[in-house]
C-alpha cells in the first residue's frame, strides 16, 4: 500500500477477523494430523486396560511394554511409562463415552493429557475440550484457563444482565455465553485498592492478557475513546468490537462497589456509540460494567427497564503487588492529572 494512502475505517476489524480465521485454519490441520495419533493412543491404553483386568499388569509390566515400544519405534516420542499411564486413563474415563470420544479424537494429545489430569467431571472435561476445538486454545492456554475455573465462571448463576429481554436469539445467547463473573485479572501489577485509570492503564499495558481473559472475539479499539455529544465531551473508559456478536462492547471500571448510576450512565455511552460509531450492519452496542463488588439485587434492578443490553460483573485482582513497590504506585491526584491529559489529546 502507498503511503498516502487512506486506510480505511474498519480496516483493523477486518484484519483481526482474518487473523482469527487463518490461526483457525492451522489449529484445524494440526488436529487433523493428530487424529490418528490419538486414536493409536487410545487403542493402546483399552489394550493395557484390558490386560490389566484379565492378566493383572502392573507398574513393571507398563515399564517393560514402555522400553520395547520404545526400541521398536525410535524415530516416535510418546511410549514412555508415564504417556502410557495417561492412555490407559483415557481408554477408562474416556471408552464408555462415545461423545467424549469423538471429542478427544479432535484433540492434541497434550490437550487430552490436560483434561485427563486436571478436571473430574465428563461435563467439565466435554466442555473444555468443545472451547479448546472452538477457539483453538494452545495446551497452555487450556491449562490456564482450566486452573482460572473458566467453566465455572461462565456458568455461574451470579450473571446479572438484559441480554435476553433487548437482544434478539441466537446474539443473546452468544452475548451471554461470551460473559464471565468474576472477570481474573491476575496479570496486573496492581494492588487491591487502585483506582480506576490505574487499572486501566494496566489492562491496556497488558492488553494481550486481557483479550484472552475477556474471550475469543474481542478486538480492542481504545481507551478513553471521545465521543462529543450536543456540543460536551465524553470519554469511554474501554472500547472494544466483538468480531462474532459483530458489535461495539463500552466497558466501564469502577474500582469499588456497584452503584445504580452507573447503568444510567452506560446507557447513554452505548447510545453515543450506536450514533455516532456503528455501522449500518453493526448490531445495538453491549455495554459491560466491571466492578470490584456487587449487590446482584440491587444491579438487576438497574438493568431491569434499560432498553439498552448491559451487563454487570466482578472483577479479581488476585496477584497483589509486592510492599516494596507500593511507594511507586501513582498517587490519586497523580491518576486525576494523567486522565485530564488523556482528554487534551
Amino acid at each position: 500500500m502507498a503511503k498516502n494512502t487512506p486506510i480505511p475505517a474498519n480496516y483493523n476489524v477486518i484484519l483481526e477477523e482474518l487473523k482469527t480465521r487463518v490461526y483457525s485454519a492451522r489449529m484445524r490441520a494440526t488436529l487433523a494430523a493428530n487424529n490418528e495419533l490419538v486414536g493409536l493412543y487410545l487403542e493402546i491404553g483399552r489394550k493395557i486396560l484390558e490386560q490389566q483386568g484379565r492378566e493383572g499388569w502392573g507398574a513393571g509390566v507398563i515399564n517393560k511394554l514402555a522400553d520395547d515400544l520404545r526400541a521398536a519405534f525410535p524415530d516416535m516420542k510418546g511410549f514412555s511409562p508415564r504417556n502410557l499411564s495417561y492412555m490407559r486413563q483415557a481408554a477408562e474415563i474416556f471408552g464408555e463415552h462415545p461423545i467424549l470420544q469423538q471429542l478427544v479424537a479432535k484433540l492434541p494429545w497434550g490437550h487430552v493429557m490436560a483434561l485427563i489430569s486436571k478436571l473430574k467431571t465428563e461435563n467439565e472435561r466435554l466442555w473444555y475440550g468443545q472451547q479448546a476445538i472452538e477457539h483453538g486454545w494452545s495446551r497452555a492456554i487450556l491449562t490456564m484457563q482450566i486452573e482460572n475455573g473458566l467453566y465455572n465462571r461462565q456458568a455461574t448463576p451470579l450473571k446479572v444482565n438484559n441480554f435476553k429481554e433487548h437482544l434478539p436469539a441466537p446474539q443473546s445467547d452468544m452475548a451471554y455465553e461470551v460473559l464471565k463473573d468474576p472477570y481474573i485479572f491476575d496479570f496486573l501489577s496492581v494492588g487491591e485498592k487502585a483506582q480506576e485509570r490505574e487499572i486501566e492503564r494496566e489492562l491496556v499495558k497488558h492488553i494481550t492478557e486481557f483479550l484472552l481473559e475477556l474471550g475469543s472475539g474481542f478486538s480492542y479499539v481504545g481507551k478513553q475513546v471521545h465521543l462529543e455529544v450536543a456540543g460536551e465531551d465524553f470519554f469511554l473508559d474501554l472500547l472494544f468490537y466483538h468480531l462474532k456478536l459483530r458489535c461495539y462492547v463500552v466497558i466501564e471500571l469502577k474500582a469499588g462497589e456497584f452503584k445504580p448510576e452507573y447503568a444510567g450512565k452506560l446507557n447513554f455511552y452505548c447510545s453515543a456509540v450506536d450514533h455516532e460509531l456503528r455501522h449500518e450492519h453493526d448490531n445495538p452496542t453491549i455495554g459491560l460494567i466491571l466492578c470490584k463488588n456487587k449487590n446482584k439485587l440491587l444491579a438487576e434492578y438497574a438493568l431491569r427497564n434499560i432498553a439498552t443490553p448491559l451487563a454487570v460483573s466482578e472483577y479479581a485482582l488476585t496477584r497483589a503487588i509486592p510492599e516494596e513497590l507500593k511507594t511507586s504506585l501513582p498517587s490519586v491526584e497523580e491518576i486525576e492529572k494523567e486522565l485530564d491529559a488523556d482528554k487534551q489529546e
